[in-house]
Parts: C-alpha cells; structure tokens; sequence
C-alpha cells in the first residue's frame, strides 16, 4: 500500500481518459494465455487472417435476426462475400428510347472506377436509379434490368426525394460540411425552421426506405459500404436489425470544425446515428480529428485518434485519400480524337501561356476569387497581356437556386469587365464556358496547360487536380492549389498552395508558376505524378475494405475476452426458482440517468437544459418506477436488496431512506441497516454504522485547497466533499480544457499533499478522487455481509441467488471478485486508466442503464405474479396494503449510544472473514455490470454455474481487477475460508463469533 501513490505521471494518465484500447489478441491456438509483448497490431490481424482461412471460418451471425440463406455462391458454385456499395444514385441512367424501351448507360467514372480494382469481391449496388416509375408492369420491367447490372433501385416519390434530396441533403448538410452557415433571415421569419422540421422527418424516411431494400437482399458476409452524407442515419438502422453487420461509412465532403457542427439542430441525432458503422473513413485527417471532436464534445464520448468508443463498442475513425484511374486518362491520350484535339488547340493558342480552371459553378469553388486574382495579376504585369489567357470551364449546377442564380449573374459580370478592361481584337485574357465538356476534349485541355487554378474555398478532395496532373506526363504543368481543398494534404509537396481569400498571393503564385523554371516544373510534377500512379482510386478501395475487415477481425477479438450479454429471462427464470436472495445495485449510472453528455440531451431539434445542468451541479433523478420496483422487491422477506454508491449519507439517505433496504455511502464506509432492524434510538440519532475505522482526514484539508483552486481554473467544475474522501468533477467543463486541467491537477497531488498521506487517487472518466486506501466496494461488501450475519443469522444469508449490477472504476471491481468466491484481502493496486477500462472481473454486462432498469421492472413484475397468487394468509407482511414493513427484524443491530461515524463501537467491527457468492456480469466501459447466478440443480440452472472452491468454472472470471495483485493489509489476522456448497454461502467466522450468532439465532 506504500506504493499506491508512487505511479509515475507521464504515460498513464497522458492517455485520453475512458478510453478502450485496440484489445490484444491471445495465442488461442497455441493454448497459451499469456500475450506477447512484442505483438502489434498488424502482426495480430495477419495471424487471425491465417487462422480464419485455415480453418475457412466465417464470421458468426446472428441468425436469429436473420431468416436468409447461409452464404453467397458465384457461378462457379463457390461461397464468396458481397460488396453491396449503398449510394443516393446508382451509377446508371435511366432513359427510354424511340419505341419506349428503357436504355441504361452505365457511369465511367467515380465509385465505378475505384470499385474494378476489387476483384475479390462480387459488387452489388442500392440507391436511386434517378428516376421515378409508378408501381407496375414498367417498374417491374426496368428493376429486372438494374438487377442484371448488378443494380437494386430504392423508389422515392418526387414529393419525398426534394424534401430529401433538395432539402435536408442539400440545403442543410451540404451547406454546413462546406462552412456555409444557416440563413438567418429566413430564421428569424421561423419559416426555416418549420422547412428544417419537414426534410429532417423526410430524411429519416429517404434512410429508412433505404435500409428496407438493403435487408430484403442482405445475405450474411455481406460488407455493406454506406457513401456519403446522403445516407447518415443508415449505419444504425441497419445495425439495429443485425448488429453483427460489416457497415462501413464514408464521407466525401469535409466535415466542418465542432464549433461549426454544433449549430446544426439535429447534431446528436446525426452523430449518434452514423457512429452505428464499424468504420468512418474520411479524406484527410483533418476531417477525422473534427469529427472526433464533435463526438467528445457534442455526446460526451471518449476519443482517440484511431476512433470513438461509444457504450462500450469502438467506431473506428480513419482517412482515406481517395484518387482517380490514372490509367483511363494515360489510355485516352493515346487515342486520335484527343490527339486532333490537342493539335487544335495548340494552333488555337499558339504563342500564349494556357491556364485553366475546371469547376462545377457553386458558392464554395472559389471562381469569382480565382478571376479577381486573374485581373490583379494582368493589372500588376502588363507584360504578360496578350501572352497569357485563362479558360475557364463552370458547369452549371442547381440553376433553380436563387443563389446560384446570383453566382452566375457575379461571375459573368467580372469576366466581362476583364475582357473589356485587357482585351484586343486579337486577344480575350478569359475564355469562359457555362457548359461541361466530354472526356476527350477535357483530356486534351488538361495536356496542353501549363498552369491549373484550383481554388475552392471548402472542397472535400477535388481530383481535378489529380486528373490535371495525369495528363501532365510531357508538359509537366504547374499545379496551383488551394489549401482548403482536401488534396492539398496529399499534392501539396508538388503544388503551390494558396489562399483563396487572399487575391494578392494568389497573384503573386500566378506569376511564380508562369516563371518557375523547367527543372523546377519537372521536379514538383514528378512528385504528384507519383502520388497521383500511387494513391488510385482502386487503391482507395481496396485499403478502405481491408480496414473494414480488420475492424470486424479486431472487435471479433475483443467479443472473446468481454463479458456476454445477459440474458434478462435467464436471470428472471432463476429469480422465480431461488429461493435466498442477494440484489447489489449501484446508484449512478445504474438506477439513474446517466448525465455525462456536456450539452445536455437533445430532443427533436431543440436543447433541453436545466439549470443546475448549465451551473455543472447537475444530480440525477431515479426514476419513480424504479423506486416502485425496488419498494415491491424489498417487501419480499426473501430479498435482501442493498443500494451502493460514492455519494454522502444524506443524499442516499433522502432518496432511499424510506425503503427496508441496505444502504451503503462513500464506497461502503458508512452502511445503513433496513429501518426495521435498527432500535429507536438509532433511528432517531444517527442510523449510519461505519465499516471502516482509523481513517486519518488530516489530509483533507490541503487536497480541498488544491480541488478549490482547479475548480476556479476550470469553468463548470465542481468539488464533492465528503466525510473521508474528496472529487473533483469536470464532466460538464469544456472537454478537451478539462483533460489538460486534471493532468495538472494530478501533478500538483502527486508532488504536495498527498506525497506521504494513506489515500490514493482515483481517475474516472471525468473526475479526480482521493479517497483512504484501504476503502474498495468489494471490501466494503465483504464487511456488510459480516454485519448482515450478525443482523439475520447464519442462516439468513446462505443466498441461493446473488445479482450484482454496477458501473464501477476498476478500483472499485473486486465487489464482482468477492462475488465469484474470491477473498477481498485489502487494496488492490490500480489499473492503467484507473477506471476500469483494462479489464473487468465480471461475466455478462447490460449495454445501458436503461436495461439495467429494465431488468429490474421485469423482477418487479414476477413478484407481483407471484405474490397475486397466493392467498392472503401466506403473503408477506405489507403485500396487501402497500407498507413499507416488509417483515418482522429478525434482531435489531446492537445499540450503539451516540454514535458518530468515525468512532465505532468495537462490537460493530465486522470479521475479517470472506464472504462470497455467486458469478458476476461487468462491463469495462459505459454500460452497468452486471453479476447474476441461480440454482445450480434442476433444469432451470441461472445463467452462470456456481464456482466451486479451487475450480475455475467456464464463463467465470475470477482474479483482481486490471490483472493488479492483491495483499494482505499489515497486521490482518489469518485470513478465513469461503465455501461454496450446493449453490448456498457458508460464511466461517471465527469461533467465538459463530457461537455467538448460533446463540442469538436459537
């Protein structure tokens, strides 16, 4: 215990609290159960590949949630996964021709592209077909013909498509990934809020169309690859229904910065939805660091470069620069047509220096700012009039927009004052084209360039760049790019980079690239040329899959040493067959709400805060269900119930107090016996006995100096004094500013205070606590079973049935080791994070409070079942009526005068013995742990089988939390022995003990 405040402070706690690391994956195969340290987790994921295509395993399924056939096959008759890419548009169009047959064109470029270099793969494709057909005999005609070209169309009304599509899609997620605010005017008339309202629902309908045609042709193995921000709220909709599905997510435009994001009404909805993929792939890091960010401080999830852990599940979050077919282009110069183009419009341009601009006509490409740099550029060097021009190719988009309107009317008036300003009869400084041009005349374009203009002011990728500079093979061009687009993270070594916003150093990049000498030119193209053969659009997917299979191979991994779901019927069927019972629930995050999100809980589009909330004060409520269900399950005299939490007396006190049962504060230092078994004068003083003695506070006071001083620190933080301990919360500070606070605050600890005090600090997710360090619950818990022998008798706790439901620290987790028969023997040192996120010593766990809840009611529901049956001379006292008494005390706790916390009789010292149970359930992350077991004979066995001494039993996990060892405290006496035997708890005390109880039980 000397050394439970000697961790160093650089490594540990420099990691992002609460987070769950990639899981290390054990020599399964060779039998042994150690890991080697010098794994990685490469070297992990090729053994696991080797291993599976050995053995020609496939990922298990659920197939209870799934009623399809088995596998895949091909023609030639072998099983074969599917890659069913889910788009908004299929890359086909849709048209009829003279005698009204239906005619498909299949698309050249983009996805299609990138998917021909996957060729492990048979590629199916769901969305759109462009058009819309009435059910009938012409829809069933022209689906046939989208699925022979591998094709499943999702029909969306026109009515539903612009609410869809032209809305939400459009009009609100487009703008706001491009940084292009909300319209305030149209705000303030409340008329798009209203609109906003209508393309939301639209949107979840457009998803949940989409994810209807997905299941119907779902087929397990499938690795289903959702593209783009058309289709966010797909990841969960599909998880929901098969949650053992390979969903992976891409976005092709940027995601904007958190303090962007968070403007959108709908944030959490959004984020929580796409986080149901296994894999988000981004273009650039930049994009994946801010949507990690809006993760951490928008849901109050935990964060780390490599992804997000949400409820206990890690969503990968990764970048994948996507890239072009370099081949298509290299193919096509090749050819005649572009050749006859080229030669035209060389002798079209003879003698001038070319620059050109390829941009679809939107707000964020930058053309009015790309032209402005142009006309400075002309005005500061006149002696480059006349030998230098600019094409400038605008396809025309959403013409029906106002604004675009508007863009267009801009863009044409500075062209025009710029060819009226420096042009001659000979020579027109812009040739500017609203029209898109065909492959061959674009390829031959690009050949003959000497300078590209990108300038987007926000662009996801941007591959004219990468497709200007495939075309440069013999002219080896100047690459002017912005720093805004996302290939400026990958052609930035080549290319100059500037600032759209800033026309004056777009001039001056102008006159460096028309100046920039040969060996220069051919040095920076060699570099995107190389990046550019590199980085192909068919090496974008295939890494993108790849990942996504080790995703899937990695959380597989991680199943196999996490505890199991629990079974809820499971636990109720050996509750209605036991007959002892033993419930142990936590208080936070168990029987309420958990409160941990920064922003509060978001419902339909507005913030709900409270005030205590906005104040960082906020105390979470039970819900008056749940405190009926405990009232009904602690009237029944074979349920012994027992509340544990951190908080102080008086708050446990005012929630519970009313309630016969066992109350435990700050961690089990004070415990709190049912009402009826305590005498009069303990519940008119002070009810609260104290399981721990000799706790030095001298310490207390300069840790409050140190928690008081960061709480001024850090805005929204908060100090909770309690009798023995302190804690410092920062939940509802700023999140990223509250991490860096508790690193100081740490320093200042380990350095001051507590250099030489008996406590130990303890870092949850997002708070400091010091406390005595000899206080654990499972030491706590190992004390209060003495004392309830003391109150019922050796026979009133051979418990039959235990059910232990907590979300603990790791500190905290040898509650679910005492309860598997492992002996509590003092201070258990604590994991790497400290919270519990290394390991868990318990065999199932509930993924929500909610359900924890939920398993409470359905107990709550089968003693009423139960109880409603028997005739009113056999039901428990207070059934009928409704009271509080559930029965007669068996022995009121001795009189212990005026009793004070800190000073306790020496009659109410608990054995030192152990006193243990039944298996356990935990979780390491977000959701509560859960331990439940039941009757060990007969058909109707609980969910865990009962461990027997010396025998490790499957499903149960028994040792220290985090893997840390246990001692003895100094000065202990011999430890005594816990049995377990025919599925009841012997508890051996010693002998003047027992005798004692065996005489107050006669």
């Amino acid at each position: 215990m000397e050394g439970a405040n000697k961790v160093p402070p650089d490594g540990k706690f420099s990691e992002v609290p609460g987070v769950v690391p990639t899981p290390i994956q054990l020599e399964e195969e060779q039998g042994t159960a150690g890991v080697h340290a010098g794994t990685t987790r490469v070297d992990r994921l090729l053994k696991e590949r080797i291993r599976r295509n050995r053995s020609h395993q496939l990922f298990d399924y659920d197939e209870a949630s799934y009623d399809g056939p088995l596998d895949f096959v091909n023609g030639d008759g072998s099983a074969s996964e599917r890659l069913v890419v889910v788009a908004n548009r299929l890359p086909v169009t849709c048209s009829k021709d003279q005698h009204g047959h239906w005619q498909l064109q299949v698309s050249a470029g983009g996805l299609v592209s990138a998917l021909k270099g996957v060729s492990t793969y048979t590629t199916m494709w769901i969305g759109w077909p462009g058009i819309w057909v009435k059910p009938g005999r012409e829809r069933d005609a022209l689906t046939a013909m989208l699925v022979q070209e591998g094709c499943i169309p999702v029909w969306i009304d026109p009515t539903l498509l612009d609410m869809y599509y032209n809305g939400f899609c459009n009009s609100v997620l487009w703008q706001l990934f491009h940084y292009v605010p909300l319209n305030i005017d149209s705000w303030q008339k409340m008329s798009e809020h209203r609109a906003m309202q209508m393309q939301w629902q639209a949107y979840q309908v457009a998803n949940q169309r989409f994810a209807d045609v997905v299941l119907e042709n779902y087929l397990p193995n499938d690795i289903m690859w959702i593209q783009d921000y058309h289709l966010m709220v797909l990841p969960s909709l599909l998880k929901a229904v098969v949650p053992k599905m390979k969903v992976g997510f891409f976005l092709h435009t940027p995601f904007p910065s958190s303090e962007m994001y968070r403007t959108l009404p709908v944030r959490e909805e959004v984020l929580r939805a796409v986080l149901g993929a296994d894999l988000i792939g981004f273009h650039t890091y930049d994009y994946a660091r801010h949507f990690i960010s809006s993760c951490t401080r928008i849901l109050g999830l935990e964060g780390t470069p490599e992804g997000v852990e949400n409820n206990g599940t890690i969503c990968r979050v990764g970048t994948f620069p996507i890239g072009i077919d370099p081949e298509r282009f290299t193919h096509a110069l090749e050819t005649d047509e572009v050749q006859s183009h080229v030669a035209k419009l060389l002798n079209r341009y003879a003698g001038r220096k070319i620059m050109l601009g390829v941009d679809r006509l939107d707000m964020v490409k930058g053309i009015p700012q790309k032209l402005l740099a142009f006309e400075k550029f002309l005005e500061e060097h006149p002696e480059w009039r006349d030998k230098v021009l600019l094409v400038q190719i605008a396809v025309p988009s959403r013409t029906d927009v106002s604004e675009y309107q508007k863009l267009r009317s801009m863009v044409h008036e500075i062209v025009g004052r710029i060819n009226g300003q420096f042009g001659t009869l000979t020579y027109v400084p812009i040739y500017h084209l609203d029209t898109s041009l065909s492959f061959t005349e674009l390829c031959a374009l690009y050949a003959v360039t000497d300078v590209a203009l990108v300038t987007s002011l926000r662009d996801g990728m941007n591959l004219v760049s990468y497709e200007y500079v495939a075309c440069q093979s013999d002219n080896a061009g100047v690459l002017v790019l912005s720093e805004f687009a996302g290939a400026a993270q990958s052609l930035g070594a080549g290319a100059i980079l500037v600032n759209p916003w800033n026309i004056t150093d777009m001039a001056q990049a102008i006159e460096d690239s028309l100046c920039m000498s040969e060996e220069e030119r051919r040095e920076r193209h060699r570099q995107n040329y190389m990046h550019v053969q590199t980085h192909t659009a068919q090496h974008w997917a295939d890494t993108f899959i790849s990942e996504l299979n080790d995703t899937h191979i990695e959380a597989d991994l991680r199943m196999k040493h996490a505890p199991p779901p629990l079974n809820m019927q499971e636990v109720v069927q050996a509750y209605k067959n036991s007959g002892k019972r033993l419930i142990v629930l936590g208080y936070n995050a168990t029987l309420t709400t958990n409160t941990d999100a920064p922003i509060g809980r978001v419902g339909g589009l507005g913030t709900k805060r409270t005030y205590q909330e906005q104040l960082g004060k906020s105390q979470a409520k039970v819900n008056p269900k749940i405190l009926a269900s405990l009232q009904e399950l602690s009237r029944d005299p074979n349920n012994v119930l027992v509340i544990f939490s951190g908080s102080e007396t008086h708050k446990l006190e005012e929630i519970f107090g009313d309630l016969p049962v066992w109350l435990a504060a700050e961690n089990g230092v004070f415990v709190r016996p049912p009402p009826q078994h305590l005498t009069p004068t303990q519940q008119s003083k002070r009810p609260w006995r104290a399981l721990f003695h000799g706790i030095s506070k001298e310490w207390m006071e300069s840790v409050q100096l140190v928690f008081d001083y960061f709480c001024e620190r850090t805005p929204r933080s908060s100090v909770e004094v309690r009798e023995t301990s302190l804690v410092w919360n920062y939940k509802y500070a700023d999140v990223e500013f509250g991490r860096i606070q508790a690193r100081d605050l740490l320093q200042h600890l380990w350095t001051g205070p507590i250099s030489n005090a008996p406590v130990e600090i303890i870092q949850g997710g997002k708070s400091v606590e010091v406390r005595p360090v000899s206080v654990t619950k499972g030491m706590s818990t190992q004390r209060m079973v003495g004392l309830m022998a003391e109150v019922y008798g050796i026979n009133g706790v051979t418990f039959d049935f235990v059910l232990c439901i907590g979300h603990l620290l790791g500190r905290d987790e040898n509650m679910y080791s005492f309860f598997e028969g492992v002996r509590v023997e003092g201070a258990a040192a604590t994991g790497a994070n400290g919270d519990g996120r290394k390991g868990s010593t318990g065999a199932h766990v509930l993924p929500a409070a909610t359900q924890a809840q939920q398993l409470l009611q359905a107990l709550h529901k089968q003693h009423q079942h139960y109880y409603h049956h028997l005739p009113p001379n056999l039901q428990p006292p207070g059934a009928s009526n409704g009271s509080n008494t559930s029965r007669a005390p068996a022995s009121p706790l001795p009189p212990t005068g005026n009793h004070t916390p800190t000073h306790s009789p020496s009659h109410s010292a608990i054995p030192q013995g152990a006193y243990a149970a039944v298996p356990v359930t935990s979780h390491s992350a977000t959701p509560p742990v859960v331990c439940a077991a039941g009757p060990t004979a007969g058909p109707t066995a609980g969910p865990a089988a009962i461990p027997q001494p010396g025998v490790q039993q499957p499903g149960v996990r028994v040792g220290s939390p985090c893997g840390a060892a246990t001692a003895a405290p100094s000065g202990s006496k011999a430890p005594q022995r816990a049995h377990l035997q025919q599925g009841q708890l012997q508890v051996e005390l010693g002998q003047q003990q027992q005798q004692q109880l065996q005489e107050q039980h006669q």
